[in-house]
């Protein structure tokens, strides 16, 4: 349907391999040009995905930016930073992170997440010292899948809540994350006020959760939990109070085990600023907010938003 909208970089990349990474496999590519065919393949993705416009458009042209320069992107970066890829004309900080991202790692998790194809467990093994077991329990009890959320977890103390990680595991994870993303920063637990209002993530929630049982949003095929392949996972792409959402059922073991997969929400956000973050809002079964929409880990402020129509 939208066939005479993809960039031809994608379109050049699908006639030579089913996906990018066997692309990138099969023949020698510049990094510039690995960027370059991410980026466009992102764009597409937002388009068919219902995504705003104008996101979709600064994706094709930090894509044509990318394919523009003379020289390697990776040697901008190591001179400069982060800070010398948003001196490019079209690069913002939340594109130059995810650059950094793909020179970091050789994969970019907000395109897999797009595909459907991300799997945060393997996502988690490849930092040394973690195994399959304590991979899924930081996924499924921290409702996280990216090594930077990862990261954030190791400095804000929730990866204490992990059963079998203590202190000096915790210490161990902090410098293999360092040596992986090319960062010895310490990225704290966001403060209140730097994340969407719970409100604001409710009514996120409750018009996704009202669009899927329209049957009126695209489907992407999870590659975890779905031995089909089937398209069954509604994807939103929202923009509301200067924040960026992307919201989707929660496709986790847990969630499966439990029958919530059309019940727990995960949103995705992030704004201008580059300041972003997931939660996951739940039906709550159990306690005063019985009944209620809640979002996991903002009980408290739940309880409080709550509270004006229990006493109307």
């Amino acid at each position: 349907m939208l066939a005479n909208s993809i960039h031809p970089y994608t379109a050049f990349a699908s006639k030579l391999a089913p996906t990018a990474g066997l692309l990138f496999n099969a023949m020698e590519t510049t990094l510039n040009q690995q960027i370059t065919v991410k980026l466009a393949q992102a764009a597409d993705l937002l388009e068919q995905q219902g995504a705003n416009p104008f996101r979709v458009s600064a994706y094709r042209r930090a894509s044509d930016t990318v394919s523009r320069l003379t020289g390697d992107i990776r040697e901008i970066f190591e001179t400069e930073g982060e800070a010398g890829l948003v001196k490019l004309p079209n690069i913002g900080k939340g594109i130059a992170a995810s650059i950094h991202e793909m020179m970091s790692t050789g994969r970019w998790t907000q395109l897999e997440r797009l595909r459907g194809t991300l799997d945060p467990v393997h996502l988690f093994q490849t930092v040394p010292g973690l195994g399959p077991k304590t991979a899924e329990q930081i996924h499924e009890t921290l409702h996280i899948d990216t090594l930077e959320a990862l990261e954030a977890a190791a400095y804000d103390g929730r990866l204490e809540a992990v059963p079998g990680i203590g202190k000096r595991r915790i210490a161990g994870i902090r410098n293999a994350l360092a040596a992986l993303l090319g960062s010895t920063r310490r990225r704290h637990h966001r403060e209140a006020g730097e994340e969407p209002s719970v409100p604001l993530v409710l009514e996120v929630d409750r018009d996704y959760r009202r669009r899927a049982e329209q049957d009126s949003l695209p489907k992407i095929a999870p590659r975890r939990f779905n031995p089909e392949n089937r398209a069954w996972l509604p994807v939103l792409h929202s923009e509301q109070e200067n924040w960026h959402f992307t919201v989707m059922y929660s496709n986790t073991a847990r969630a499966h085990e439990l029958k919530r997969t059309h019940d727990w929400v995960v949103v995705y956000y992030y704004n201008d600023h580059h300041e972003e973050g997931q939660c996951t809002v739940v039906t709550e079964t159990r306690g005063p907010l019985t009944g209620q929409r809640v979002v996991r880990g903002r009980e408290l402020e739940c309880r409080q938003y709550y509270r004006p129509r229990a006493c109307n």
